[in-house]
C-alpha cells in the first residue's frame, strides 16, 4: 500500500548514493568530484526533506534520473517535477552544475491525502554515502575560511565533539564545535526553516518552495540568501561572516513524522542542505546595549548592504556586538551582521532598517563608503550569484539590480545637493 502525505518518514537516513541502471556503466569506487568527463554529483532534495545523492553523466536527462528516484522512492515520480531555481528540468540536463542541490516536488494539480509522499523507504538501496560527513556546494574561492572549519569539524566529530542545538529562534540552528568544543559554526538546515516539514519547534504545515514568513521567500531557501549576502559582501566591507552551502549528515538533526511535527523517538544519521555560517564568538547582540556607541562605519555599511540586498528583516537581534578593547568596556565595538535570510525577496516587500533611527544614520557617508557605492555593479553582481550560486531565482536578482540602482541614484542626489550648499 502507498503511504499517504500525512503518514511517517519511514527512515531518517535521507542520502543515497545509489547505482544508475539506467544510465550505463558505473564507475564504482572512483572519486566523486566532479573531475570525470561528462559526470556530476547533484543531490535531489524532495519536499519533504529528505537528500538522495546521485550520479549523472551526460546521457542522463530528467526522465532517467526520475525514474532512478522512483526506484529509491518507492513511489511513482510521474506526476512530480524536479527544479533547479526557476527551472522546471523538463528533459535537458546540461545546466546542472557539479554539487548542485535539485528539488522533487508533486505538481499542484496532484496534492492530495491519497498521494504518496515523496520519501526514501531506505532498506533496500541505502548505501554508505560516498561523500565526506560535510561537503561544500561550490567551489567559490570565498569558501576558504569555510573549507578549514569544515576540516576542524569533521576532525572533532570523529572523536565524539557533538554538535549543540540552538534553542532560540523559529527555525532549526545547530552549533558545531571544534576538538576543543568551542562552537565555531552554526548550521540551519533548509527542511527546518520555520513552517518547513523538519521544523523540530512545532512551525510546520508546508512544503519546500512554498511561501514561507514571508511570501516573497519561499520555505528552505533562506539559507541560499544566507550565502548570497556573504558572497556579495566585497572586501568584507561589512562583516558578515564566511557562508556556503553545505550537505550536512549527523545523527542530531530532527526528522519530523509527518505534519504535525512528532519526532520519531529514534535518531539515525540524516543529511541535510543547510546553510554554515562562521560563528563569530561576541559579548551582546544590538538589542542589550546602547546603540549611540556603535561605531559610524559600522552602521553606514551595514546599512550599504541592506539595501543593496533589500533585507526585509534587519533587526537589533540579528547585530552582534563584539568587544575589542579587552577590558569589559564598550569604547571599542565590533558590528556582525547575521541572519540574512529574508534578504533578496522575489518581489518588493515592506523592508525592516533598524539602524534607521540610530543617530549614525544622519551622518553623511565618509569617501570611502561613497567610493563603495559607485563602485558598484549590479550586473556584475547578479552574475556573481548566477556563476557562484545557480540556484538562486531570477526574481531575487532582478531585486538586486533594482537596489542597487536605488542606491547608487541617491549617490548622485546626495553629491548635487552637497553641491547646491556650497
Amino acid at each position: 500500500m502507498s503511504r499517504n502525505l500525512d503518514s511517517p518518514v519511514q527512515t531518517q537516513m535521507a542520502v543515497a548514493m545509489f547505482n544508475s541502471p539506467l544510465s550505463g556503466e558505473y564507475h564504482g569506487n572512483k572519486s566523486m568530484d566532479g573531475k570525470q568527463t561528462g559526470r556530476r554529483r547533484v543531490f535531489v532534495q524532495t519536499e519533504t526533506g529528505c537528500v538522495l545523492g546521485m550520479e549523472l553523466d551526460r546521457r542522463d536527462n530528467a526522465h532517467t534520473v526520475k525514474r532512478r528516484l522512483q526506484l529509491a522512492l518507492n513511489v511513482p515520480t510521474e506526476e512530480s517535477s524536479l527544479t533547479f531555481g526557476d527551472m522546471v528540468l523538463k528533459n535537458d540536463l546540461s545546466a546542472i552544475r557539479n554539487d548542485s542541490p535539485l528539488l522533487l516536488t508533486r505538481n499542484l494539480l496532484h496534492r492530495s491525502s491519497s498521494t504518496p509522499c515523496l520519501s526514501p523507504t531506505g532498506r533496500d538501496i541505502q548505501q554508505r554515502d560516498r561523500s565526506g560527513p560535510i561537503e561544500i556546494l561550490g567551489n567559490s574561492k570565498c569558501f576558504a575560511r569555510v573549507k578549514q572549519l569544515v576540516k576542524d569539524i569533521v576532525k572533532a566529530m570523529k572523536i565524539g565533539v557533538d554538535p549543540i542545538p540552538v534553542h532560540s529562534g523559529l527555525g532549526g540552528a545547530y552549533y558545531f564545535r571544534n576538538s576543543r568544543g568551542e562552537s565555531v559554526a552554526i548550521v540551519k538546515p533548509t527542511d527546518e526553516e520555520p513552517f518547513a516539514p523538519n521544523n523540530p519547534k512545532g512551525f510546520v504545515g508546508k512544503a519546500l518552495g512554498q511561501p514561507g514568513l514571508k511570501c516573497s521567500v519561499r520555505v528552505g531557501e533562506t539559507g541560499f540568501r544566507e550565502v548570497a549576502a556573504y558572497l556579495l559582501d566585497y572586501d568584507h566591507f561589512a562583516n558578515v561572516p564566511p557562508t556556503a552551502l553545505v550537505k550536512i549528515t549527523h545523527s542530531i538533526f530532527n526528522v519530523n513524522d509527518g505534519v504535525n511535527g512528532n519526532k520519531p523517538p529514534n535518531k539515525r544519521l540524516v543529511s541535510k542542505i543547510a546553510s554554515f555560517q562562521q560563528f563569530i564568538p561576541h559579548d551582546f547582540d544590538a538589542s542589550d546595549h546602547g546603540t549611540s556607541s556603535f561605531p559610524v562605519a559600522s552602521v553606514h555599511r551595514i546599512g550599504i548592504l541592506d539595501i543593496r540586498i533589500f533585507n526585509t528583516d534587519r533587526h537589533a537581534g540579528n547585530l552582534l556586538v563584539r568587544n575589542l578593547d579587552g577590558v569589559g568596556r564598550f569604547d571599542q565595538v565590533e558590528l556582525i551582521p547575521i541572519d540574512h535570510g529574508l534578504c533578496l525577496p522575489e518581489s518588493l516587500e515592506d523592508p525592516y532598517f533598524e539602524w534607521i533611527h540610530w543617530p549614525q544614520a544622519s551622518i553623511p557617508f565618509s569617501e570611502d563608503e561613497l567610493e563603495y557605492i559607485e563602485n558598484l555593479n549590479p550586473f556584475d553582481d547578479s552574475q556573481k550569484l548566477r556563476s557562484e550560486l545557480p540556484i538562486f531565482r531570477e526574481a531575487c536578482l532582478r531585486v538586486l539590480v533594482l537596489c542597487t540602482i536605488f542606491l547608487k541614484k541617491l549617490l548622485l542626489l546626495g553629491s548635487a545637493l552637497r553641491r547646491l550648499v556650497r
